[in-house]
């Protein structure tokens, strides 16, 4: 049985930097993952997606954020169970809990800390007659690797975040990008439409609306897409991929099962406090979970995993005072291994 102080379910942004504020409170961390390597949805799904909300980095991919998170955690020597899903979880006599995976194995803790993100999930599809047919053959719901478009004809359809974002990207990538959406009006950030209708105004994105893929032309694989814009005739649009981008359909998966409060599918938190859910001892961060006032970002589960950390250390030893450092005075251990020194720390002691 594996024995650790905070059982972390999720291997995301959230996940991961649980480890670094859990680790400077001397706590160990272990992360269980359905997804056979750390980094969730940033690195299975959109790892070359850009990122513009991070601090201090004005743009990073997914995948390098991941991995700049994975190499922050190394210090603590966190343990990792992927590829394995949290199927059950069982409280103890002592206040502790079980939790057992998929596969049997099974996990001792003080405190579980949910950072599932959006759970297991499937992309929504439009209804498109024959869609399946042309899926990995010239249709993809999912952009993993940007250069896979590399001088490629591309049409995107969607009005969010994730095609804004993507058609922007692939403005520099393919040969020609094509955004259809069904209004005038898109639902990402404003920074982001500001940047299409730049893009388009260049000649660089061709965008159509108020308009619908309705149907798609090829034999084996993609050669077009047929396009229903609104008080014109059917027309055929030469394309050498169709990337329908309306989202994610979100599952909780095993853990909708643990007697937890769930509100539209996602785990509901005192946010006033430290994110506890109705379970004592169990808690929720990130996307995964929900409050008056929620916002899914990753900026924001940063700061749930950071109060919920301080939280767990006060129900793990109750009685012992901890004084805080800020590590911009009292020093980390460096990433090469090393201990970076500083000045006498100024401490803030928390009751």
């Amino acid at each position: 049985m594996i024995t650790t102080d905070i059982l972390i379910i999720g291997a995301g942004p959230t996940g991961l930097f649980t480890i670094f504020e859990a680790g400077l409170l001397k706590l160990k961390c272990h992360l269980i993952d359905a997804l056979p390597q750390p980094g969730g949805q940033c690195s299975e799904i959109y790892p070359k997606k850009p990122i513009y909300d991070i601090p201090a980095y004005p743009e990073i991919l997914a995948g390098d954020l991941t991995d700049k998170l994975i190499e922050q955690t190394k210090q603590f020597e966190p343990g990792f169970t992927l590829g394995e899903r949290a199927e059950t979880i069982d409280k103890q006599d002592d206040g502790t809990f079980i939790v057992t995976t998929n596969k049997g194995t099974k996990h001792h803790a003080k405190i579980v800390a949910i950072a599932g993100g959006l759970g297991s999930f499937e992309p929504r599809k439009p209804k498109i007659e024959s869609l399946e047919k042309f899926e990995d053959n010239g249709v993809e719901y999912i952009i993993k690797e940007p250069e896979f478009y590399r001088d490629k004809k591309v049409v995107i359809s969607g009005g969010g975040d994730s095609a804004l974002d993507w058609a922007i990207f692939l403005s520099d990538v393919a040969s020609e990008v094509t955004l259809i959406h069904r209004r005038n009006e898109f639902r990402g950030a404003l920074d982001s439409v500001e940047k299409v209708q730049e893009l388009k105004n260049l000649g660089k994105i061709t965008m159509i609306t108020p308009a619908e893929v309705k149907g798609i032309v090829g034999e084996d694989k993609v050669t077009g897409v047929v396009v229903e814009k609104k008080g014109e005739e059917p027309f055929t649009l030469e394309t050498d991929h169709f990337i329908p981008l309306f989202g994610l359909s979100p599952k909780l998966g095993p853990i909708a099962n643990w007697g937890l409060e769930i509100e539209k599918n996602a785990i509901k938190v005192n946010n006033a406090l430290d994110y506890q859910t109705n379970i004592p001892g169990i808690y929720a961060i990130g996307d995964v979970n929900t409050y008056p006032g929620k916002l899914k970002l990753i900026l924001c589960g940063f700061h749930e995993a950071t109060l919920m950390c301080q939280s767990a250390y006060k129900r793990i030893f109750p009685d012992k005072k901890y004084v805080m450092k800020y590590t911009t005075v009292g020093g980390v251990e460096g990433f090469d291994g090393t201990k970076k020194e500083a000045p006498k720390a100024v401490v803030k002691a928390i009751d």
